[in-house]
Parts: structure tokens; C-alpha cells; sequence
């Protein structure tokens, strides 16, 4: 790579392996999860080479002081979240839970700049987000957020490669297409590049909102009940994926789960209960 580390002929460049062998990355899923425990880094890792973002020693890559979400009713005001402090580390795991309705999802809206705090403060690697424009904040999801939801979100219209090619593009990436088809093989779905959404099983869909969310190389993961529509053999394929790509690029992870076997994985656990977060 331009400007990177130079490499001995004996040990080439994830990347230089990946781009001169695309078929490297033809390794076959898990039948089932046995384990949740990443592998060294493999060659999902390599279509992506993450540039991290730059933090201080010891400071955090995400920092939430004090967030606060009302929202109007007819009735009053409604508190969703109640002054919210959360830190994020680079790399670091964290599982999210708590009864339904206790606003888990609109915390992960406010962390990915989707939704804005009606008070606190949210820091990306030293950077205040919070005063942000729209197109600011949009710029800065491309760059460094990658988002699973739990209805997957597919273009419709489009097909595999087409829908993980959408974050490259945006980007500015000319071999999107290209390397799109490389993620999708690392996924298991290297034979299901032109296949539409409505021709995937749930596991495919949710598989190829994976590759999309981590296309572009970002440096935060959040997930919203990603195994939530699957079913559970399905679901623990789709998570050894999720914790063993995310390991290899070195992305830290916020996971909304309900499912005590995926936290179980997890660095750490926090509970979100009345807007306020806790010990789990």
C-alpha cells in the first residue's frame, strides 16, 4: 500500500495477498458457532486494512457524558434516556441490554449521529460530534461507522454485491465492485453476488449486511439485535462472523443483544434501565 510499512517477500501485506489472490479469502463458515473466540488476523481483515482513527493513550475511541433524549407528546415530555455515560475503547466489546422500551435503540441512534441528544456531549476520538452539521455527521458515519440492524435494511433493488459496494461508492473507492466481491466471499456468499435480497435466506441477508457494514473499514460497530429475525443456528454463524471479522480489523463493538450467550462473548456488559445506565 501506498505510504504503508514496507513488506518482506517472505511475509507479504494482508492486503497484497488479498488483491493477488482473491480466492484466499474462500475460507468456509463454521457449521455451527463452537466458539466465539477470534482467530489471528485472517483475510476479511485484509479487503479492509483499517486506518484508526487517532486517540491519545488510554482515552477512549467513543465518549458519552450526560446524554439525555426527550422527546414531545401529547401528553408531556417522555425522559427516553436519563444522562447516559458511556465510554467505548478501540477494539473493545461491549454488550448492551435491557428490557424493551428501555431505549437501547435510541442510544445506538444518538452514538451514530442518526439521532441528536437533547443534552450531553458525544466524543469520536477526541472530536466533539455534538456540534456537528447534518452533512457533517454523515461524512463521519461513512468514514468510521459501520451499522447492523436487525431487519438487515438491503437495498431492495440491488443485488449482494451491489448493496456492499454502496458504502465504497460513497466513498470514492473505484474498486468497489471488486472488492465487494471479496467481503461477500469472506462472508460465504461468494456465489451469491447477483442474487437479490428477496432470493437470500435471513442468514444471507444478514451476512451481507455484515460485508456492507464493514466495508468501509470502520473503526465502530454497532449492532441492533443482529440475530433478532434468525434462527438460532443461524444466528450463531452470523455472530462468530460478526466477532471474528470486527477481531480482525481491530473495530470496536457495541451490541444491543437480549440472548445471554452472545454478552457471554463480550468485554464487558452494561444494562440500560429507566433511560439510565448501569451494572448488568
Amino acid at each position: 500500500m501506498p505510504g504503508g510499512p514496507r513488506q518482506s517477500a517472505a511475509a507479504p501485506s494482508a492486503m497484497h495477498a488479498l488483491t493477488a489472490n482473491p480466492a484466499a479469502t474462500r475460507a468456509p463458515l463454521p457449521a455451527r458457532c463452537m466458539a466465539f473466540r477470534p482467530p489471528a488476523r485472517g483475510p476479511y481483515a485484509a479487503a479492509m486494512e483499517p486506518t484508526p482513527p487517532s486517540t491519545s493513550p488510554g482515552a477512549p475511541l467513543l465518549r458519552a457524558r450526560g446524554l439525555c433524549l426527550t422527546l414531545p407528546a401529547a401528553a408531556g415530555p417522555v425522559n427516553i434516556l436519563r444522562g447516559v455515560d458511556l465510554d467505548l475503547a478501540a477494539g473493545e466489546t461491549v454488550g448492551l441490554v435491557g428490557p424493551s422500551g428501555s431505549g437501547k435503540t435510541s442510544l445506538l441512534m444518538l452514538l451514530a449521529g442518526l439521532e441528536r441528544p437533547t443534552s450531553g456531549s458525544l466524543d469520536f476520538a477526541g472530536r466533539d460530534l455534538t456540534g456537528l452539521d447534518e452533512d457533517a455527521l454523515a461524512r463521519w458515519r461513512r468514514d468510521h461507522v459501520g451499522i447492523v440492524f436487525q431487519s438487515f435494511h438491503l437495498i431492495q433493488g440491488m443485488t449482494a454485491a451491489e448493496n456492499v459496494a454502496v458504502p465504497l461508492e460513497l466513498a470514492g473507492r473505484r474498486d468497489a465492485a471488486a472488492v465487494a466481491a471479496r467481503l461477500l466471499e469472506a462472508v460465504g456468499l461468494g456465489h451469491r453476488l447477483r442474487h437479490l435480497p428477496t432470493q437470500l435466506s435471513g442468514g444471507e441477508q444478514q451476512r451481507v449486511a455484515l460485508a456492507r457494514a464493514l466495508a468501509a473499514r470502520p473503526a465502530l460497530l454497532l449492532a441492533d439485535e443482529p440475530t433478532g429475525n434468525l434462527d438460532q443456528e443461524t444466528g450463531e454463524v452470523v455472530m462468530a462472523l460478526l466477532f471474528r471479522l470486527c477481531a480482525e480489523a481491530g473495530a470496536a463493538v457495541l451490541l444491543i443483544t437480549h440472548d445471554p450467550a452472545l454478552t457471554a462473548h463480550c468485554a464487558r456488559v452494561v444494562r440500560l434501565a429507566d433511560g439510565r445506565l448501569g451494572a448488568p
